[in-house]
Protein backbone atom coordinates (compact mmCIF):
# COMPACT_ATOMS: atom_id res chain seq x y z
CA UNK A 1 0.00 0.00 0.00
CA UNK A 2 1.11 3.26 -1.18
CA UNK A 3 -1.05 5.98 0.53
CA UNK A 4 0.84 9.17 2.37
CA UNK A 5 -0.16 12.05 3.44
CA UNK A 6 2.35 15.02 2.81
CA UNK A 7 1.61 19.37 3.85
CA UNK A 8 1.92 20.93 0.21
CA UNK A 9 5.49 23.10 0.14
CA UNK A 10 5.19 26.41 0.28
CA UNK A 11 7.22 26.35 -2.94
CA UNK A 12 3.69 25.00 -4.73
CA UNK A 13 1.24 27.14 -3.50
CA UNK A 14 -0.18 30.80 -4.96
CA UNK A 15 0.63 34.12 -3.87
CA UNK A 16 -2.88 34.37 -2.52
CA UNK A 17 -2.88 31.17 -0.61
CA UNK A 18 0.32 31.78 1.00
CA UNK A 19 -1.00 35.43 1.94
CA UNK A 20 -4.35 33.53 3.16
CA UNK A 21 -2.45 31.67 5.50
CA UNK A 22 -4.11 28.61 3.93
CA UNK A 23 -2.05 25.33 4.38
CA UNK A 24 -2.92 22.21 2.11
CA UNK A 25 -2.10 18.48 2.90
CA UNK A 26 -2.23 16.36 -0.67
CA UNK A 27 -2.57 12.87 -0.77
CA UNK A 28 -0.59 10.34 -3.10
CA UNK A 29 -1.43 7.03 -4.25
CA UNK A 30 1.16 5.26 -5.88
CA UNK A 31 2.75 8.36 -6.15
CA UNK A 32 -0.51 10.40 -7.72
CA UNK A 33 -2.15 13.10 -6.30
CA UNK A 34 -5.55 11.82 -5.44
CA UNK A 35 -6.76 14.27 -2.71
CA UNK A 36 -5.91 17.64 -1.32
CA UNK A 37 -7.55 18.83 1.76
CA UNK A 38 -7.11 22.20 4.02
CA UNK A 39 -7.55 20.13 7.27
CA UNK A 40 -4.94 17.57 8.15
CA UNK A 41 -7.71 15.31 10.32
CA UNK A 42 -9.55 14.81 6.38
CA UNK A 43 -6.60 14.13 4.71
CA UNK A 44 -5.77 11.26 7.22
CA UNK A 45 -9.24 10.11 7.17
CA UNK A 46 -9.18 9.51 3.48
CA UNK A 47 -5.80 7.79 3.40
CA UNK A 48 -7.01 5.15 6.03
CA UNK A 49 -10.23 5.11 3.65
CA UNK A 50 -8.12 4.46 0.89
CA UNK A 51 -5.85 1.92 2.26
CA UNK A 52 -9.18 -0.32 3.33
CA UNK A 53 -10.04 -0.35 -0.33
CA UNK A 54 -6.55 -1.48 -1.62
CA UNK A 55 -6.93 -4.51 1.03
CA UNK A 56 -9.89 -5.33 0.11
CA UNK A 57 -8.62 -5.43 -3.34
CA UNK A 58 -5.39 -7.39 -2.78
CA UNK A 59 -7.66 -9.93 -0.98
CA UNK A 60 -10.41 -10.75 -3.61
Amino acid sequence: MTVKVTERDENKMSYESLAAGLRIWDVHQQDELVGMFHNEHEAHNYRIELEFLESREQQE
